[in-house]
């Protein structure tokens, strides 16, 4: 048998503790949880820090009531231990310890479909329950706007739900964290859209992120806690003040130590005090100063290029993972909504072109671009979702996808399969990742994007930029 050496069992003693920790505090929702509250994830640790908590997150808002008439709060589908979303592994173990009973688990947009299925059974809720568990999706009806410019001519949805005017959509609830530097609240931007939503510019800015976010909150209890009454305007805000409270990031890293050693600037606390208006940095000319773009986006943990002691070599890696990240040449071809728009067929660019916010990793404007995650061909595999076929009423093009986006809330063909960048902080704790979940690790969103552009990375290169991504 393999010794085991005095560190793997130290570590193997602290992973208890912080896991019976973090199932106490999840479990046992009267509990506030304190700030930095360590939460255990494949890679490390990460924790959450509040701006207005004095020492703690409190739990006795509004955001852990039910507040509609099935039993789910905001806090059902936005977890302290998921980075505030929920993860694949997360709903596993939800579902195992509740039979499938907790209110997650509800067929209005939980399972696959809402029409003849079985929830009586164990085995019944597994199967109706399948996307959630395995890649942490919730269902989400759009109906296809009046007007639009194209015709849904077939959907093929191997779950049912399969109606051509309410198209069924499978997408990861995104993080209630972090939220400052949002620039279109959901993936598609419909509650920062018209009618019911502002979008966020550089005139509207943090004004119209509140507005949007108190629409969100209204339009959640409606549908996914099925409200009986329209949430009021003073819990709105409850919620609003609560959500943008709060800033996530990995703190622990288990190979390369804490991220704030060594004049690292990692963990949740920095993001607070994080500069931050819509367009700093934006690449395509949308920042008010008129300051440059620069590529050099996250700036993290340039300190760790060469120090001493146990987890160097962690430490070393994930700096030149970062530098990865900042510099490594990209040719963006066949983008909608950059290459068209630009009227450019090839721009020379970094990973920074599209996560251009410094250390927070989204677009600094409103920036809804298809890179290809919902079409069909998608490299790693998406025949679990259905596949939508539209046709463009003036020309007669078809296109098939498995997830309109935003085209669902403008009608627009030009916006088909677009959707917006996430913040990329507290990556570790919320796998799966992009809309439908279908990078089940860091290594398969790096190997889709590495695929997409041909990017060209060596082992070497993967490898750092995998675990600077973990770092987040």
């Amino acid at each position: 048998m393999r010794n085991i050496s005095l560190f793997e069992k130290r570590r193997t003693a602290l992973l208890l503790i912080v896991l019976a920790a973090s199932t106490a505090v999840t479990v046992e929702a009267q509990l506030n949880i304190p700030d930095l509250f360590p939460f255990l994830n494949s890679n490390g640790v990460s924790a959450t820090h509040s701006t207005t908590g004095n020492g703690q997150i409190n739990t006795s808002g509004p955001f852990f009531q039910s507040l509609g008439t099935n039993g789910r709060t905001c806090n059902s589908c936005h977890k302290a231990d998921q980075a505030w979303t929920i993860s694949a592994v997360g709903t596993q173990l939800l579902f195992a310890l509740t039979g499938g009973t907790d209110p997650i688990f509800r067929t209005v947009d939980g399972s696959n479909c809402d029409q003849n299925i079985d929830t009586s059974t164990l085995s019944g809720r597994a199967q109706a329950y399948s996307l959630l568990t395995s890649r942490g999706l919730i269902r989400i009806a759009l109906a296809v706007p009046a007007g639009a410019e194209y015709k849904v001519v077939a959907v093929h949805n191997p779950y049912g739900c399969s109606s051509t005017s309410t198209i069924s959509t499978y997408r990861r609830p995104l993080p209630s964290t972090n939220l400052k530097f949002l620039t279109g609240v959901m993936w598609d931007s419909r509650e920062s859209t018209a009618p019911n939503g502002t979008p966020i510019t550089v005139a509207t800015g943090n004004a119209a992120l509140q507005a949007d976010l108190a629409h969100q909150a209204l339009d959640a209890v409606a549908t996914h806690a099925q409200g009986a009454t329209p949430l009021s305007a003073q819990l709105q805000q409850q919620i609003v003040a609560f959500e943008t409270s709060l800033y996530t990031a990995q703190e622990l890293d288990f190979s390369a130590g804490a991220l704030n050693a060594f004049g690292a600037t990692g963990g949740p606390v920095p993001i607070a005090t994080q500069p931050f208006f819509v367009g700093i940095n934006d690449p395509l000319g949308g920042n008010p100063t008129g300051a440059p773009f620069t590529s050099q986006i996250f700036s993290l943990f340039q300190s760790w290029a060469n120090t001493p002691g146990f987890g160097a070599s962690a430490r070393a890696s994930v700096s030149r993972g970062e530098v990865v990240f900042n510099t490594k040449p990209i040719s963006i071809t066949g983008v909608a909504g950059l290459n068209d728009t630009l009227n450019v067929p090839v721009i020379a660019g970094t990973c920074g072109t599209c996560h251009s916010t410094p250390n927070a990793g989204n677009h600094s404007v409103g920036l809804p671009i298809n890179i290809g995650v919902a079409d069909t061909t998608n490299s790693l595999g998406v025949s679990y979702l259905p596949v939508v076929t539209l046709q463009n009423i003036a020309t007669g093009q078809t296109v098939t996808t498995t997830d309109p986006g935003r085209s669902l809330i403008t009608g627009k063909w030009a916006d088909i399969g677009k959707f917006k960048g996430p913040v990329l902080r507290g990556l570790a704790a919320r796998a799966p990742y992009f809309h439908n979940g279908s990078a089940a690790n860091l290594g398969d969103a790096v190997d889709f994007y590495n695929t997409r552009f041909a990017i060209g990375l060596t082992a070497q290169e993967r490898t750092d930029l995998i675990a600077f991504l973990g770092t987040l």
